[in-house]
């Protein structure tokens, strides 16, 4: 590596560049050191008549944009969901968090709370205000999973806690604060935020719970991106969401009823055509007397509950309900409601275009089986994207073996499992970003590429964001990951500087 001078400019060569589509190209990357942005090296060159005085060669290896994960609990012994009642520790806690996780490759986190008292939202969404502290990964803003819940797919939030919306929109507001939920441009200028900040909000709520399929474009059109999660819904009102601004699926498969050819509830969205089929379209838009009628029949459903699963993790059902029940309520909602009368307009269902969702996947082998990944991923590849759903006991150093928890319990670490100790009772999963890749690689078959983009690009597009963040476009913030060909992290760089290094 070559002295750094005035010129702040950096050139990696000998390097593989991961692509928007997944492919690799060997090509070298120009950034400036100085402004943290990527270059575009023609363009710089001519103008600027030079050329970086610091090359650095990646030996051949893989340079990629740095992971982004948009849902995290929290990690390195910090819980985004815990206030203790003092800003400066909650502050201390999140600072920790992004200066520890960029050793995983994570160079930008969306810090996700779940279902809380109604007193703390206000409080804990201003703390999670966009924020990048130095030599560490960026806090993009925040992630509120929860209070708008199916009590029945709740996992760990709270029952007592778990409310519907019954203003609509208006609750929403009463609950986060209309300041944590104003105008994108708003909320961004209204903090001591940069010009260029990039600050992201994401609410996942249940669309048949009373009030939110309301509540849905009105997010949406306040920059915030909505995802469908912890819910019982139809397809057709997984549809309805998608087609009212619902932009993800969270934890899919987790939480969520699952798949029937009759009726494949919110995972079948992965699989819709890019027209509305005949079923769907004719019920758009969706009326609210379908969902109260959900709503009263989920009370009805059988309840078995899993003794081998504690519920520490959030994504895990609490609940369990057969595959067939959206099926059979859809059916019932349909001849209560959605008779045809005869006197309905006749649609030309080749106009009718319907993009389907995001949908966020836990790669951790436990979670979900690596043949339904396969099966996600060659269904939509565009929109998958990979998380962790970590919680605070993530740390990549943490050993096998027999830890502390909390209230006196212990739990028992084996790889990436946890079990509450002298049990079989899962506790949840630690797994690291870097290695969701690795495994998503093994688990579909795709190229580490492609991987990748399920780590970069495709979270940045979810959240508007991929002019700044999940790209090696010109222009875009230099937060950068160098990885060996199977996936192994060798170092970590934010806004054009290296924040870590494997030794």
């Amino acid at each position: 590596m070559a002295a750094t001078t005035s010129n702040d400019l950096i050139c990696f060569t000998n390097c593989f560049l991961p692509q928007e589509d997944g492919g690799l190209i060997e090509k070298d990357l120009w950034i400036d050191e100085r402004r943290g942005v990527i270059l575009d090296a023609q363009r710089t060159f001519f103008l600027r008549k030079e050329r970086p005085n610091t090359i650095i060669d990646l030996g051949g290896n893989i340079l990629s944009p740095g992971f982004i994960d948009i849902q995290i609990n929290g990690g390195f012994g910090f819980d985004f969901s815990v206030y203790e009642g003092d800003d400066q520790t909650y502050r201390d806690g999140l600072k920790l968090v992004a200066e520890k996780i960029v050793e995983t490759g994570v160079t930008s986190l969306v810090p996700t709370i779940i279902t809380q008292e109604k007193a703390f939202y206000p409080k804990l969404l201003n703390l999670l205000r966009p924020w990048s502290p130095p030599h560490a990964a960026h806090l993009l803003g925040w992630h509120a999973e929860g209070p708008f819940l199916q009590m029945s797919k709740r996992g760990a939030h709270s029952p007592a806690l778990i409310i519907p919306a019954s203003e609509g929109f208006k609750t929403f507001e009463s609950i986060y604060s209309p300041e944590n939920l104003a105008e994108a441009e708003d909320w961004l200028m209204s903090g001591d935020t940069l010009y260029d900040t990039v600050g992201v909000r994401i609410i996942t709520a249940a669309p048949e719970v009373e009030g939110v399929m309301e509540a849905i474009n009105e997010a949406s059109k306040r920059g915030i991106c909505f995802n469908i999660g912890h819910s019982m819904a139809t397809t057709d009102i997984a549809t309805a969401a998608v087609r009212n601004g619902a932009r993800c699926i969270t934890h899919l498969f987790n939480a969520m009823p699952q798949l029937h050819h009759r009726d494949p509830s919110i995972i079948g969205l992965l699989g819709a055509s890019p027209y509305l089929s005949p079923s769907s379209s004719a019920f758009l838009p969706f009326p609210s007397a379908i969902i109260s009628a959900l709503n009263a029949s989920i009370s009805s459903l059988p309840i078995t509950k899993d003794p081998l699963i504690d519920h520490i993790s959030e994504a895990f059902d609490e609940i369990k309900t057969p595959p067939q029940t959206p099926m059979l309520l859809a059916e019932q909602a349909h001849k209560k409601f959605l008779l045809p009368t005869g006197n309905e307009p006749k649609k030309d269902l080749t106009t009718i275009l319907f993009d389907r969702p995001f949908y966020e996947i836990i790669v951790d082998g436990i979670h979900s089986h690596p043949n339904s990944v396969r099966l996600a991923y060659s269904a939509h590849p565009d929109g998958c994207i990979l998380i962790t759903d970590a919680m605070k006991i993530l740390d990549p150093h943490l050993k096998d073996g027999v830890h502390d928890w909390r209230d006196g319990r212990r739990f028992y670490k084996e790889g990436d499992k946890l079990y509450i100790e002298g049990t079989t009772t899962l506790a949840g999963s630690v797994v690291t970003l870097d290695k969701c890749v690795r495994n998503f690689v093994r688990y579909t078959g795709c190229s580490i590429g492609q991987a990748i983009v399920c780590a970069t690009y495709n979270p940045a597009r979810c959240l508007n964001i991929e002019n700044k963040k999940g790209t090696l476009r010109a222009g875009a913030d230099a937060d950068l990951v160098v990885l060996d060909h199977q996936g192994d992290i060798l170092s970590t760089w934010v806004k054009g500087k290296m924040v870590w290094a494997r030794k």
